[in-house]
């Protein structure tokens, strides 16, 4: 089995328990190492080319209108064939309640008919959120696996868990 990891992640500013603290690594693509180092996995970054505000509270607003407006943000690079890979994790930070826009402005590029989609959410509450609805909706012809949902402020101590995950669930 093969698997790929999509993943959008924020450095600089983010949420941390209530407070706002800059990190040189964002928290989902911690995650998506741990999946990659536990299965193999390979990694593609959804990086938008207009960058979101350094303030994380700029941004966070920035994403509602994004939300609002259905928006899909031009991306620095488009992953155009999934063909070699049987399983699909799509992780991304939780903002109001899904994956950011620019997520979906790759998925919706991409054939996942037969193919195997597992939710992956970093959050500081909202756990999966609307993840795997997001996918079913984003992902047609896949089947919706078994999520994770990693506390964001934890993400750094998370390889157990998320190797557990990812050995139970990708191989």
């Amino acid at each position: 089995m093969k698997t790929l990891v999509i993943y959008y992640s924020r450095k600089g500013e983010n949420y941390f328990n209530g407070s706002i603290k800059s990190i040189a690594k964002g928290n989902t693509e911690i995650v998506a190492e741990f999946i990659r180092d536990a299965v193999g996995a390979d990694l593609f970054e959804v990086d938008t080319v207009k960058e979101y505000d350094k303030s994380y509270m700029v941004c966070i607003e920035e994403a509602k209108k994004e939300l609002r407006e259905n928006a899909r943000p031009e991306l620095k690079a488009n992953l155009n064939d999934i063909s070699e890979y049987d399983n699909i994790v799509v992780a991304g930070p939780c903002w109001w309640g899904t994956y950011p826009m620019a997520v979906f402005a790759q998925l919706e590029k991409l054939d996942f008919t037969g193919k195997n989609v597992f939710p992956i959410m970093t959050h500081e509450g909202s756990g999966l959120a609307g993840a795997p609805a997001a996918l079913k909706k984003y992902c047609n012809g896949a089947t919706v696996g078994k999520g994770l949902a990693i506390h964001g402020a934890d993400a750094a101590f998370s390889k157990s868990t998320v190797e557990r995950w990812a050995k139970e669930n990708l191989l």
